[in-house]
């Protein structure tokens, strides 16, 4: 086996490329989830633990006006908060499983000989290449594509059937990207609403404190000093909507980026497996005789 990788060559025991041993979520412990997709499980306990991280650092800054945003404006911030960590917990997830991801794009399974050409006779040669460089291929969404194409060579008689198989392959993994994408967008739909309740909670503490004070005071002074539970009411109101707001489009530009990267990467893996896949197929005589 030669050419594996650019300027390396992997040794017979070790594979150039583990998943096992670079998989974020294996590597802490839990099951990984399959290609880009991230383990709820995994990414929850995360943002438990940076919603616990962040009130500890609020608690640590006390009276500022940053840290009453957050721990006097009712129960609707800490659900925003942790909604926030979780999206955030699932889009770093995936960024990670994306960058190993990527790294399989470095690797070639096919022998570099000009002369080698990829058919039914010459495919175990490639699937112990393929093996021998990845721990578990059907890990990487690269190579499970390539996999499923190379299984089912000595079955298929013309090359198009194999371009057909890695077209096919390929619209799963488009789906498989776009479902991955489910949960946060109903956390980008949530946290605004979060805040929108935040906003009529406040709203209706801000109308019923001033309904109190108008029917229970009389003098000047006694009607400034109880005004400040109306403006606690308000503070709730628009701080909640703010911060919900705030959180939302930051998570909504990330994850627009991200699926952007995911994107691109799916179209390099559709240029390598036509590159090193489908135009390395030696014609068959029958489709040659068909042609």
């Amino acid at each position: 086996m030669k050419d594996l990788v650019e300027n390396s060559e992997p040794s017979a025991s070790e594979p150039v490329l583990s998943w096992l041993r670079s998989d974020l979520e294996q590597r802490l412990g839990f099951r990984g989830a399959k290609h880009t997709r991230a383990n709820n499980l995994f990414t929850f306990i995360m943002a438990v633990l940076l919603t616990i991280l962040f009130y500890a650092v609020i608690a640590w800054l006390q009276s500022s006006r940053f840290s009453s945003m957050f721990k006097e404006r009712g129960i609707t911030p800490y659900f925003i908060v942790f909604f926030s960590f979780w999206s955030i917990s699932i889009l770093f997830t995936k960024w990670r499983k994306l960058v190993l991801q990527r790294e399989a794009l470095k690797l070639s399974i096919i022998p570099e000989e000009a002369g080698f050409v990829l058919s039914p006779s010459t495919v175990d040669e490639v699937l112990s290449n393929l093996y021998s460089a990845v721990d578990d291929p059907k890990q990487f969404l690269l190579f499970n594509r390539a996999l499923v194409a190379l299984s089912n060579l000595r079955n298929l008689g013309r090359v198009t059937d194999v371009d057909e198989i890695l077209r096919s392959q390929a619209e799963r993994d488009e789906s498989a990207m776009d479902t991955s994408y489910s949960l946060l967008r109903g956390f980008i739909w949530a946290i605004p609403v979060f805040g929108f309740i935040g906003t009529v909670l406040g709203l209706s503490e801000a109308i019923g404190a001033f309904g109190g004070v108008l029917g229970t005071s009389t003098e000047m002074s006694e009607i400034t000093a109880s005004l400040t539970l109306v403006t606690s009411g308000l503070s709730t109101a628009f701080e909640t909507t703010l911060e919900a707001l705030v959180a939302a489009v930051a998570i909504q530009l990330l994850l627009t980026f991200l699926r952007k990267s995911e994107e691109e990467f799916l179209d390099n893996c559709d240029e390598y497996c036509h590159r090193h896949v489908v135009n390395r197929l030696r014609m068959t005589p029958y489709e040659q005789v068909k042609e």
